[in-house]
């Protein structure tokens, strides 16, 4: 559950300290997404810090929608951010905007121009940065910053009026050109486009830069503690002066922490928005994406994704993360919460020939053994099973204790059974095995007391299930798949194994009316989840992660 996000760290004894100092009476923070994209993993630690932080000092937390450049932005990624929000389990105070704020942001535009702070550009975005300077190499005052208050205050309405194009002239703040920080070199407050907003239609054709946006939203929305991802430090003096110099009595307080970088996983809206639009994954909500629609398609748990956020903790410093950690969270959850299935992914026969022609059995299992209040659930046991095609080797290693002629192994929960012969096809593939049992088994035990070593799962070939099953693995097979360093583009970082579709699988008639988002441990096999394309006519269903992390034995 959400309450759990509310361990001690650096943001809590920052604003402890604000609490006892007297600096503000109450705490409130925001979720602050560009609505130009689906939301990530990386997004899912921000939510929790952000709502986690609120509900921890009984304070609120608002989802704003930081729609400043309508060029990138559609409903679309609203409905979908509010949507990841609430499966995480959070509940926003207000849904807002920054398109809310337009009009009081326009109007300290106009204050800082009067003041003298701000001045009308006409140099172009090359030029802008000509003159920025470097690192080691301070800038330049631009020909057009001594304009007068009055000559700055009629541009600026005439830009306001559409007399300019795109590019043509922008307003900038007034700081200092010799700053260490290059953010504090007179930027960019405000840009002209000529463009259709999702909300404000025509309204507007200038809209403010997200620098000046976000200290005035924070502040005029009464955020106390705008908490952000550690990119934003070196842009903190920009948000502290743009409040301090629009003269704000209580002005909110920027805190970063570190983003999370996960290994394997490209969070870039550009480069995702390619593997979309190039058509190497089937959408946002891909199950092999690391976006919050696509991990949840593939069957990760909400529960998992916050107890992988609490785990990593709140950090000051950036690091990477190994994906191998959410899939161990993934896999504790789902231990505990999935009900166990059996299935057969690559399905032979299995002939016992000593057992009754027309005979089947309901045979009692546990539903979850992790969970004894979750009951048990029955199956059905007959002559004709399927197996897993490698569950059978004709000519087998010593140490195989899974079917092989004249070795005697488990059925799950069953019988004991022995391999008598086998029937290949032209190529010379088994598809058949016959074997005998001991009906003295039953239930997977002998009553002389003797021990098999192998036990095997199956499913009753009677009323066998028939399911299309996606064995997804990492989309990339390097740690840092937007390194282009050693390659020339994150496409050549593609994992060629990520995807294989298994037809014709076999599942035990207890799945005959699976729906899509129900989650299984099939045994042996590892967790899946029944897919969104899912129908009855066609079940799909989505290994959502391995048993055990197979990764870790290429990556040793």
């Amino acid at each position: 559950m959400a309450e759990e996000f509310v361990s001690t760290n650096f943001i809590h004894e920052a604003i402890n300290k604000d609490l006892a100092d007297g600096v503000y009476t109450r705490v409130q923070t925001r979720f602050p997404p560009e609505p130009n994209g689906y939301l990530h993993i990386g997004h899912a630690k921000a939510i929790c810090i952000d709502f986690a932080t609120a509900m921890k000092y009984n304070g609120t937390c608002n989802l704003r929608l930081d729609d400043t450049n309508p060029t990138k932005e559609d409903t679309e990624y609203v409905d979908a951010i509010k949507e990841d929000i609430e499966w995480l389990g959070f509940k926003w105070d207000k849904i807002l905007y920054a398109s809310d704020y337009f009009d009081a942001i326009y109007d300290c535009a106009v204050k800082l121009i009067k003041m003298g702070k701000a001045f009308v550009d006409d140099l172009s975005a090359d030029e802008i940065r000509e003159y920025r300077g470097t690192l080691t190499e301070p800038g330049k005052d631009s020909p057009y910053k001594n304009r007068s208050i009055e000559e700055n205050l009629d541009l600026f309405e005439r830009m306001t009026k559409g007399e300019f194009e795109n590019g043509e002239k922008v307003l900038r703040a007034k700081i200092d050109m010799s700053s260490p920080n290059l953010n504090m070199r007179d930027p960019v407050i405000y840009r002209i486009l000529h463009a259709e907003h999702h909300r404000t239609g025509n309204k507007w054709c200038v809209y403010p830069m997200y620098d000046f946006a976000h200290p005035i939203s924070d502040t005029v929305e009464g955020v106390t503690h705008s908490l952000c991802s550690l990119e934003f430090e070196d842009h903190r003096p920009l948000y502290d002066w743009v409040l301090k110099e629009l003269g704000f009595e209580q002005p909110s307080r920027q805190i970063e922490f570190a983003r999370m970088n996960l290994n394997y996983t490209l969070t870039s809206k550009r480069k995702c928005l390619k593997l979309v639009n190039d058509g190497i994954v089937s959408g946002w909500d891909d199950p092999r994406m690391g976006t919050l629609c696509g991990m949840r398609r593939r069957g990760y748990t909400a529960d998992a994704i916050k107890d992988f956020c609490e785990r990593i903790g709140v950090a000051k410093a950036n690091s990477v993360i190994d994906f191998s950690l959410l899939e161990h969270c993934v896999r504790e959850d789902l231990n505990k919460k999935a009900p166990r299935a059996m299935a057969v992914l690559r399905p032979i026969k299995l002939v016992i020939d000593n057992y009754p022609e027309d005979k089947i059995e309901q045979i009692e299992v546990e539903i979850n053994p992790e969970n004894t209040e979750a009951g048990k659930r029955t199956v059905e046991f007959s002559k004709v099973l399927y197996i897993e095609e490698d569950d059978f080797m004709e000519d087998a290693p010593k140490k195989y204790f899974r079917l092989k002629p004249g070795q005697e192994v488990r059925l799950k929960s069953a019988y004991y059974v022995t391999a008598t012969s086998c029937v290949k096809d032209e190529n010379g593939k088994v598809t058949e095995v016959h074997c005998t049992y001991d009906p003295e088994t039953k239930g997977g035990d002998s009553p002389d007391g003797r021990k098999v070593k192998g036990t095997i799962h199956w499913v009753s070939a009677t009323n066998a299930v028939d399911a299309t099953i996606r064995l997804y693995d990492r989309l990339f097979n390097v740690e840092n798949p937007s390194d282009e360093s050693k390659v020339g583009s994150f496409t050549e970082n593609l994992n060629p194994s990520s995807v294989e579709v298994l037809e014709n699988c076999k599942l035990e008639s207890n799945l005959a009316d699976v729906k899509p988002g129900d989650s299984f441990q099939f045994l042996r096999m590892g967790y899946f989840c029944v897919d969104t394309d899912s129908t009855k006519e066609n079940i799909i269903i989505n290994r959502t992660v391995a048993l055990k992390d197979s990764w870790a034995k290429i990556k040793n």
